[in-house]
């Protein structure tokens, strides 16, 4: 049977299709699997729409973390950011199973100050000074003066500040959400370890281990939040190598009522996951949702 074919029946049985042209953040190491502890991964980083294509924007390598199988924090070596793909190596030289990637968290939204409406975070015009005019805490605008911010065409952005401890005293309609996010491959060299988990917002607790996937055999995840079994989850399985084929073959998926993710993977190769979820509980307590995203790239092996 053609590549092209299984992976379209795969796509057909996926519950949901995923717009082939998101953008994505991935990371690939050059293997998943090393056979004892003198070897090197180099890590390709990028953001683009195609698996694993580097055709839009570069990750940086200086935002990636590296946990040896002890624990311990490792460094990245060789890091290079070009222009639509970031690169690094990392000396594997200790065995078990090694954890690369980035997290991220932050607390974004909108605020009122007056009828002017400003956003935390994100892209905007700086604040100014404290009290220049359009500043939070400054006078009210005089009457009849037009409104700051977006206003049609060619529009100035909002104005923003950087943190929520930026948000003044007078701001009224607040409106915070916290986002944590993780993306994270897996390196093991010699026999598998069990990767520690902080127990806080959306990570993965595998039931088989990332470096034994098989194509044609099933394998099991158990998502968490907080330390707890996730249901509900919504888990995008996307196979690499988009740009050689014309279905995604995406697989949608949900995790069970004890967070475990059932996968079949319809070829070998690698293959991106992406888990989502959204509660109100973040930690802040000016914020009232939280979401959470859990990315990692997956290497399945042929039978």
């Amino acid at each position: 049977m053609r590549l092209s074919t299984i992976l379209i029946a795969a796509a057909a049985s996926s519950a949901l299709a995923t717009p082939a042209l998101a953008h994505r953040q991935w990371l690939l190491p050059s293997t998943s699997t090393l056979a004892g502890t003198s070897e090197y991964v180099t890590v390709d980083a990028a953001v683009s729409n195609d698996l694993f294509y580097p055709d839009h924007v570069a990750m940086d390598p200086a935002q990636v973390a590296v946990w040896a199988p002890d624990g311990t924090e490792a460094k990245i070596e060789n890091p290079s950011k070009g222009r639509y793909r970031g690169t690094f190596d990392v000396a594997i030289n200790k065995p078990g199973t090694w954890k690369i990637g980035i997290e991220r968290s932050s607390i974004m939204g909108t605020f009122k100050v007056g009828e002017e409406q400003w956003r935390v975070g994100g892209r905007g015009r700086p604040a100014g000074a404290p009290g220049a005019p359009g500043a939070p805490g400054a006078a009210p605008r005089p009457a009849g003066a037009p409104a700051a911010g977006p206003a049609g065409p060619g529009a100035q952005p909002m104005r923003m500040v950087p943190t929520v401890a930026d948000i003044p005293a007078n701001a009224t309609d607040i409106k915070l959400t916290e986002s944590l996010s993780r993306n994270f491959v897996y390196v093991t060299a010699d026999a598998p370890t069990k990767v520690a988990l902080t127990g806080k917002g959306l990570e993965l607790d595998p039931v088989t281990h990332p470096d034994a996937l098989v194509a044609d055999e099933e394998a099991s995840f158990r998502f968490l939040i907080d330390g707890k079994p996730a249901a509900g989850v919504k888990v995008t399985v996307v196979p690499g190598g988009k740009k050689y084929r014309e279905a995604e073959a995406a697989q949608e998926l949900v995790t069970g009522p004890d967070g475990v993710l059932k996968v079949q993977w319809p070829v070998a190769g690698w293959y991106w996951l992406n888990a989502s979820a959204e509660d109100a509980k973040p930690s802040d307590k000016r914020a009232t949702a939280r979401r959470m995203s859990f990315t990692t790239t997956l290497e399945v092996v042929a039978p």
